[in-house]
């Protein structure tokens, strides 16, 4: 036989766990999702097809952020949408139409859609 205690449950492995240790709730396991307040702000969402060879994008106009802001912006809207983008002369821009998926998730992020 072996010299060494089998371990049946948990409370046998906090045992084995430093006094510091015992008494400390486990960390979540997904982090919180950061979320991004609109205040109530007023934005314009619309389609547009001009100078881009037949192909529309829909435009997130009149968000007045930090250019870090506005990535985050765009990166959560692309990841609703799912489809690529990119932040241009102060709006977003997402790649084909999307006003309905885009005006949901801002929406949510509580902007004021016009």
């Amino acid at each position: 036989m072996s010299t060494q205690k089998k371990l049946h449950s948990l409370s046998d492995l906090a045992e084995l766990l430093p006094e510091s240790m015992r008494n400390k709730p486990a960390a979540p396991a997904v982090a919180q999702k950061k979320e991004h307040d609109g205040k109530g702000n007023s934005v314009r969402v619309y389609l547009d097809t001009k100078g881009r060879k037949g192909k529309s994008v829909t435009i997130v106009a009149g968000l007045r952020h930090n250019p870090d802001t506005m990535d985050e912006i765009a990166r959560m809207l692309k990841q609703h949408c799912g489809a690529g983008g990119t932040v241009k002369d102060g709006a977003i821009e997402i790649q084909g139409d999307q006003r309905a998926r885009a005006t949901e998730k801002l929406r949510t992020m509580n902007y004021v859609i016009q």
